[in-house]
């Protein structure tokens, strides 16, 4: 058969649609391979500087960045974190007034805060200004509550000691591992716990970044949670505050040798 009635044939239909896939199938796989070496397809929201989730938490921040400015060079001691760490002027408040208050601390904590959250308030302008001695840090439940990988929260906390670093040379991080949560030993978050702080335990070099966990000390021997230490399984009661400071006493003591040991 002539080869011109050939290419005029049907056959010649069939030739260009298989053409036409082959060149389709191949744009969809580079798209795909772009796509997943993308930086926006990687990113870490635990790394991606962000306002708080709830609108009215940003009085609280700008409330936080007006009194420490005006305390500048007095702030000595820095506790950074999420509610648990605000709490400190709740539940924690007469451990607050007699053992911190004298030392120049300040808390900058926010309920509901995440990794994320606290590089927002460092990227405004938190520590613009302030030398602290001492930052004890704790932040990173939310974040696992949120579906965030403990490698991601890592990385998140990881950036968080970096900034306090750059803003404030010299100072030195007090990392806390995350506390427990959950009711029963066998709450998923235990496990997710567990592997974060297991992982930001490697940040630690003695020097300028210091590691304590004392999560076991919130447990009841069979490993439950109970209702006196932390209603909601959660936030800490007063008595949680009470052996929170009993914990970082011989750190606090070391920088601040002339701290009342109460």
């Amino acid at each position: 058969m002539p080869v011109a009635l050939l290419w005029g044939s049907p056959m010649k239909t069939l030739l260009l649609a298989l053409i036409s896939l082959t060149l389709c199938l191949s744009a969809e796989s580079s798209f795909a391979d772009s796509a997943a070496a993308s930086p926006a397809a990687s990113t870490n929201p635990c790394l991606v500087p962000a306002p708080p989730g709830k609108p009215e938490k940003i009085p609280w921040v700008e409330a936080n960045e007006k009194q420490s400015k005006i305390l500048g060079e007095k702030i000595r001691l820095i506790f950074e974190g999420d509610s648990i760490t605000h709490n400190w002027s709740s539940r924690g408040q007469a451990i607050w007034k007699e053992r911190y208050e004298p030392l120049g601390a300040f808390n900058f904590g926010i309920g509901g805060d995440k990794t994320e959250n606290i590089l927002w308030r460092i990227q405004r302008g938190q520590l613009d200004g302030l030398h602290p001695k001492l930052v004890v840090l704790t932040i990173g439940t939310n974040n696992l509550n949120r579906k965030n990988t403990p490698e991601q929260v890592a990385e998140g906390i990881a950036a968080i000691i970096r900034s306090y670093q750059e803003h404030c040379p010299g100072v030195v991080i007090l990392l806390e591992g995350v506390f427990p949560r959950g009711h029963e030993p066998s709450d998923p978050l235990r496990a997710q716990i567990k592997e974060l702080n297991e992982r930001v335990a490697r940040f630690a070099d003695g020097k300028k970044v210091l590691y304590i966990d004392f999560g076991e000390k919130f447990l009841e021997p069979d490993g439950t949670i109970s209702p006196e230490m932390m209603k909601d399984y959660l936030h800490p009661e007063s008595k949680g505050y009470q052996i929170w400071a009993e914990a970082i006493a011989p750190v606090i003591g070391k920088y601040f040798p002339d701290s009342a040991r109460k």
